[in-house]
């Protein structure tokens, strides 16, 4: 009978797969690793997700820190353009700045600036009050108008609705812009730019930034190149200093003078002639004999003279 229930024991045991002891364990290496696997996946499938909605951009390129750039802005809603925003009290802390005349001065301080980073968004998110998005815009002090918003009563497109519209032209002599697809804020600044933010209808035509601030942007950009030319002249002026410098051989000719006295040195010779006067002065030195002809001869005439009033008298 022991045989018969011990065979059974086995027989159930082979049937169930196991005994109590090996059903009861259960696969902690294969969850574990299964677990790892799952973990990494997601980690994985995170991180490509924030790198497509959070791209880089590279700071190489222009403009770099040691360059400055200028761009006019213009504003425009519902067809009217904005003043001209005020100059930026921040300009230690960036250097996408307004000038207060409608022109950017773009000078980046560091590498979130420059390259890629140098954007109409950077500039933005460092002026308080001013916004820009896709799909809203917000001049300082106002209202902020979003895409489908009714132009109020009193602007040139009043009752109709707008939509946010950046455009910009690469220079002041260009005829035709281009609107920033997608969004506005990736706009790379350019040298000389020309931009307008506007919140106008679909089928509106943007207009460039006021002439005035057009003119500012010239201004600024001819002032610009001024800077490095005042190096240029100082080396201008140095060889002009130099011909000062030849002037003592400019001296050297009334270094000639000196043969010029010569000349009176030849006066001595002419002196000489009069040296040829005391030989004219011998001739006089024959005159004492006639000196003596004249006292003799008065001597003799002298004696008959007093003799022939003698002999009248007698």
């Amino acid at each position: 009978m022991a045989s018969n229930s011990t065979g059974k024991s086995v027989q159930r045991a082979a049937t169930t797969g196991g005994g109590r002891t090996y059903r009861g364990q259960m696969p902690v290496n294969f969850y574990a690793s299964l677990g790892i696997v799952i973990v990494i996946g997601l980690v994985l499938v995170g991180f490509s997700r924030y790198q497509l909605s959070h791209k880089t951009t590279s700071s190489a390129g222009p403009p770099t820190t040691s360059q400055t750039w200028y761009a006019a802005l213009g504003i425009n809603i519902c067809g009217t353009m904005q003043p001209n925003l005020a100059a930026s009290t921040n300009q230690k802390k960036t250097g996408l700045v307004a000038d207060g005349n409608g022109v950017l001065t773009i000078a980046p301080k560091n590498s979130s600036e420059s390259g890629a980073s140098a954007t109409l968004g950077k500039f933005v998110s460092n002026y308080k009050g001013l916004e820009l998005t896709n799909t809203s815009i917000q001049y300082p002090g106002k209202s902020a108008y979003t895409n489908g918003k009714v132009c109020p009563k009193g602007t040139p497109d009043a009752g109709k609705a707008g939509i946010v519209i950046v455009y910009s032209w690469p220079n002041f002599t260009s005829k035709s812009g281009a609107q920033t697809p997608g969004d506005p804020q990736n706009l790379l600044f350019k040298n000389g730019q020309l931009i307008t933010m506007a919140f106008l209808p679909a089928n509106a035509t943007v207009p460039k930034p006021p002439a005035a601030v057009i003119t500012n942007l010239i201004n600024a950009n001819s002032a610009a190149p001024a800077t490095p030319t005042t190096p240029t002249t100082a080396p201008t002026g140095t060889p002009t200093t130099t011909p000062p410098a030849t002037t003592p051989p400019a001296t050297t000719p009334p270094a000639t003078t000196p043969p010029a006295t010569p000349p009176p040195a030849t006066t001595p010779p002419a002196t000489t002639p009069p040296a040829t006067t005391p030989p004219a002065t011998t001739p006089p030195a024959t005159t004492p004999p006639t000196t003596n002809a004249k006292s003799s001869a008065t001597t003799v005439p002298a004696t008959p003279t007093t003799t022939k009033p003698g002999g009248t008298n007698g």
